[in-house]
């Protein structure tokens, strides 16, 4: 696995990048800026890039726009964004824009090492990963009388697992139920939330955008 770091603090990303080599994994390039990172993406090819939300030299969304331009030179990049805080637009916006290859963690998780290292794997492998605060953040901001309502307690942990990004077998363990449970619990959701299978709609990720999209606006 070839990895591109941008991160401007030089603490945080030379701490990555010696993270992840102790892993025996190939970082090819770290860097401080949005430009630097671009330019490290085409010259190294790597398959996941982990970047920094706010960059230099606003601080605001440059890490962001630099990885969708890295994404829109080469669709097939995984991205794992990592961010101080909840930002609760981006977190929809990743979804909304398409789920694989995308992972959102908070710079806490990297110090939970092996949190980090399977959401990192899970989105170079093609997943989604999305940090467990964010989902508990927005779950909080939900208000009475939504469709969510109608989920059980059972059902909104397994929905909120599926935000994460986990797949069936993952929210068995978790919950430490069985597949057929897990199985069971997400046809109730879909039924519950009125998504009806089509050939143009992935129920798993309209699920999640629903209730992220609701909590966003309602909060």
């Amino acid at each position: 696995m070839r990895i591109v770091i941008a991160e401007d603090d030089p603490l945080l990303r030379e701490g990555l990048a010696l993270l992840l080599r102790a892993e025996s994994l190939d970082v090819v390039a770290t860097t401080g800026t949005p430009d630097g990172f671009l330019d490290a993406v085409g010259t190294y090819a790597p398959d996941i890039a982990i970047v920094d939300v706010r960059m230099p030299p606003t601080h605001t969304d440059e890490g962001i726009a630099a990885a969708v331009e890295a994404r829109r030179r080469r669709p097939d990049l995984a991205v794992l964004v990592l961010s101080a805080y909840v930002e609760q637009a981006f977190a929809t916006d990743l979804l909304a824009d398409g789920s694989a290859r995308l992972g959102y963690l908070l710079k806490e998780r990297v110090g939970r090492v092996e949190e980090f290292l399977t959401a990192l794997h899970r989105v170079a492998d093609g997943g989604t990963a999305i940090d467990p605060e964010v989902v508990a953040q927005l779950f909080a901001r939900t208000r009475p009388d939504t469709r969510l309502d109608r989920l059980s307690p059972r059902e909104r942990d397994v929905l909120a697992l599926m935000a994460e990004g986990l797949g069936n077998t993952a929210v068995a363990e978790r919950l430490v139920v069985t597949e057929g449970a897990v199985h069971k619990h997400i046809r109730n959701i879909f039924a519950k939330l009125g998504l009806a299978p089509t050939d143009r709609t992935d129920r798993r990720v309209a699920a999640v955008l629903h209730y992220l999209d609701d909590a966003q606006r309602r909060a």
